[in-house]
């Protein structure tokens, strides 16, 4: 068996990984939930354990590619663990971000997805394998500090990063204390892996790249009306316009000159979270090509509800042409978009009824 696993290593690895990311994309519901953090915990533990019992073995020269040894069993699991890491942050990133504006921190995701699978002769470097590390320990940190302060912005994060550092520097001691040659040959380059990707995550956050997980847009869509029911349901009507829907980007609402039109968003946010976001109307000027503000409408979010707090903005005196309705944070990192295009008409369209709960 040992040996049928080595033949096999690669498509093995391979097909493991991908199946576990389509597990995390199905199962993986919530970043507050118990389980969710426990099960990024145990994996955080299990890399550190595995990072540092490699690296220990190396002083003995023990074979990476040879099954009868630790040391090849101990680099697949680190693959392993590692890629279950990544593949979770990647579903929780991504489901809290608009892929538009956050795109290149969740290419730097995938860019680590596809590292941790394809150079796995990597591994048999420390630096490698601390840069992996750290920054699977500060994409956690991000949200997991937040979840338990219940609270984001700016000074959260700073002490997200705090906290990422810290655990870092008790865990490149206790390395230091298991593989002291090892480290000293590798220390400048791990010390300068760290701060880079100290420095570059800071950065992507302050331009607003970084989605701002927790908070994430459960749903979204424009309308002709909205009125809530006794009940507190939210009654909306729209234009049922078919599969052509889901054809464009922009689907089309046929608007009379008097008309409003509407957005409605419903936006999770863990228990005990108040917060506030913004709709951000913008047109896509055909004069100068690029989006114009037209409207910047603030809204309190009260955090705890499994369908995401609802709220809604209204526009009247809307000019024909393409929209797209910013739904942010008041820093301005995008949690979502609402898009669809505008076209006069002379009378009102017929239109569906539906009840959001």
């Amino acid at each position: 068996m040992r040996n049928w696993y080595a033949r096999f290593e690669r498509p093995i690895s391979s097909a493991s990984l991908v199946g576990g990311f389509v597990f995390n994309a199905l199962t993986l519901k919530r970043v507050d939930l118990f389980l969710e953090n426990f099960w990024v915990i145990a994996h955080l533990l299990v890399v550190a354990v595995c990072i540092v019992w490699i690296n220990r073995l190396e002083n003995e020269n023990e074979e990476e590619k040879n099954p009868s040894k630790v040391n090849f069993w101990l680099v697949n699991v680190l693959q392993f663990f590692f890629g279950g890491l990544l593949s979770t942050y990647l579903v929780f990133y991504f489901r809290s971000g608009d892929l538009s504006s956050s795109w290149p921190f969740i290419l730097i995701l995938v860019l680590a997805f596809w590292a941790n699978e394809s150079l796995k002769s990597r591994y048999a470097r420390m630096s490698f394998q601390i840069s992996l590390f750290y920054l699977s320990l500060f994409a956690f940190t991000i949200f997991f500090v937040p979840v338990i302060l219940k609270d984001t912005g700016s000074l959260i994060f700073l002490l997200s990063g705090a906290v990422s550092l810290t655990l870092m520097g008790i865990f490149l001691l206790i390395l230091f204390a298991a593989a002291q040659e090892r480290f000293r040959q590798s220390i400048k380059i791990v010390f300068s892996a760290v701060a880079g990707i100290f420095l570059a995550v800071n950065l992507l956050y302050f331009t607003n790249i970084i989605p701002p997980i927790p908070l994430s847009l459960i749903d979204g869509g424009v309308y002709h009306s909205i009125m809530k029911n006794p009940a507190g349901n939210y009654i909306v009507k729209y234009e049922d316009t078919g599969w052509r829907a889901y054809m464009t980007l922009y689907p089309d609402v046929h608007l009379t000159a008097s008309d409003p039109v509407y957005v409605y968003s419903a936006v999770f946010s863990p228990p005990g979270f108040h917060t506030v976001i913004v709709h951000e109307w913008q047109y896509d000027d055909p004069s100068s090509f690029a989006w114009s503000d037209s409207e910047r409408i603030e809204l309190p979010v009260v955090g705890g509800r499994e369908g995401g707090f609802r709220t809604y903005s209204m526009k009247t005196g809307i000019t024909p042409g393409h929209w797209r309705v910013t739904v942010a944070t008041l820093k301005g990192a995008v949690i979502g978009r609402v898009r669809f295009h505008i076209v006069a008409a002379d009378t009102n369209p017929p239109l569906e009824t539906k009840v959001k709960n």
